[in-house]
């Protein structure tokens, strides 16, 4: 296939990585091998939006605020407006006329004396002048004035400045963000209806194996449903891509080049599971080789060793290639390999910037019995976390490890991770968990 400007073949890359040993690859190293894969694949293309269409997707820009928020100095509780200047004078306790009362939504106009006080609601207008807050529970009213004590008030207490928030020129969230809840919380405080983002990452993806049967068909012997379908476009859905979805594929090797050429004409990636091992059925090898720039590595981890990547040419010439991801059959190491792989790597084609697509930090906690584990390899242990009383989190293992035993990845809510030279965990050791809230 002819490359891109400016990319590396999958070999070449991966053999630029010191100690790169393809039969034995650590999961970091193919963590990097990814990273530098996908650089030249990332979409450019954006389109606005409205603010409702917006969560999830990645700013194609960054947004440079219109205006300062707050756009003027305002109380941030119920109480009195003063001239901090007046803290000054040694007293224990002011008394101050009460001039009136500020709302917030409405300016203050009249002209204050130099020891008024303004009773102030909160989000209300500083009056020009005064600069200090002081709560209403701290306050007693004596006729038209107030009083209160000093104590430990400071001048500027309790008042909220203009642009503390976000100041008018400045950029308030920026290109490869992806767009939080908060972050349409704060597109809206700017008065922006629209907002620019990246077009969707179009993944397509499909099963393969004469053993697995669609939803629908009737049982037969020797059989199995394909679930890893629905895990994949779960975990797609999740990433708000746009899905392609290409059904199951049968053990038959023009079938199965039919359906990568399909994919990479309609989509940015690829994902199969099945067929990248090295039995006599497992034809997907083989038709890959043939259609693109791969490369197949076993991973030094558990569950999930055989794993396929590559770079297949889409027309016309001159557009980035599909990235393939080629994972193992079974379904729990269908899920850990996304999770591991796939899902920081399709972050980065999205466009989102480094600290978005980086692999969610791992949560420590205090594994409560002990767990074999044998140095060489990354183990990937279903787990289910609950807070303790006190001190750290608490994990045990949930239910049967097989990597075939997708009832246990419902029953937990994380992934133990045991990294690659650690050695067996005895209870109360403490140990790093990939926690699946937001993520599966």
């Amino acid at each position: 296939m002819t490359e891109p400007a400016g990319s590396d073949p999958v070999a070449a890359t991966a053999a630029a990585l010191a100690g790169h040993d393809p039969e034995a690859l650590r999961v970091h190293e193919v963590q990097a091998l990814l990273a530098r894969l996908c650089a030249p694949a990332v979409i450019a293309d954006s389109e606005t939006v409205a603010l409702g269409d917006a969560l999830g997707r990645v700013l194609a820009e960054d947004v440079v605020s219109p205006l300062s928020v707050p756009p003027h100095d305002n109380s941030a509780m119920d109480g009195f407006a003063f001239d901090g200047a007046l803290l000054d004078g040694g007293n224990a306790e002011l008394r101050l006329r009460i001039a009136g009362t500020a709302f917030a939504g409405a300016p203050w106009r009249p002209a204050i004396g130099p020891v008024d006080a303004v009773r102030i609601m909160t989000g209300a207008m500083m009056p020009g002048g005064l600069d200090t807050v002081v709560a209403q529970e701290c306050c007693r009213i004596d006729g038209d004035q107030v009083v209160f004590p000093v104590g430990s008030l400071r001048r500027g207490d309790n008042r909220r400045l203009a642009g503390e928030d976000l100041l008018q020129g400045r950029p308030a969230l920026r290109r490869g963000e992806i767009v939080s809840p908060a972050a349409l919380g704060t597109l809206a405080s700017l008065g922006l209806a629209m907002v620019k983002v990246l077009r969707r990452l179009r993944v397509a993806y499909f099963s393969t194996g004469d053993e697995i049967l669609s939803l629908g068909e009737a049982p037969r012997e020797a059989s199995v449903y394909d679930s890893n379908r629905y895990t994949v476009s779960g975990l797609l859905a999740r990433l708000g891509c746009e899905l392609v979805d290409l059904g199951l594929v049968r053990d038959d090797p023009a079938a199965l080049a039919a359906a990568l050429r399909q994919a990479a004409r309609s989509a940015d990636a690829i994902i199969t599971s099945g067929g990248v091992s090295t039995g006599e059925a497992d034809h997907t090898r083989a038709v890959l080789q043939g259609l693109g720039d791969m490369a197949f590595w076993k991973v030094a981890m558990r569950p999930g060793r055989p794993m396929a990547v590559g770079l297949i040419a889409r027309e016309p010439p001159g557009r980035a290639p599909a990235v393939l991801f080629g994972l193992p059959g079974n379904p729990v190491a269908v899920m850990v390999s996304f999770l591991a792989f796939v899902r920081p790597a399709l972050r980065q084609l999205m466009g989102c910037n480094a600290d978005c697509a980086a692999a969610p930090p791992l949560l420590r906690a205090r594994s409560l019995a002990p767990i074999r584990k044998k140095p060489g390899r990354t183990e990937y242990q279903r787990g289910r976390v609950r807070q303790a009383a006190s001190g750290l989190p608490e994990v045990r293992i949930a239910g049967n490890q097989g990597s075939g035993v997708l009832s246990s990845m419902v029953e937990a809510n994380g992934l133990v991770v045991l990294h690659h030279d650690q050695g067996n965990v005895a209870a109360g050791d403490e140990v790093d968990v990939m926690m699946f809230d937001g993520v599966v």
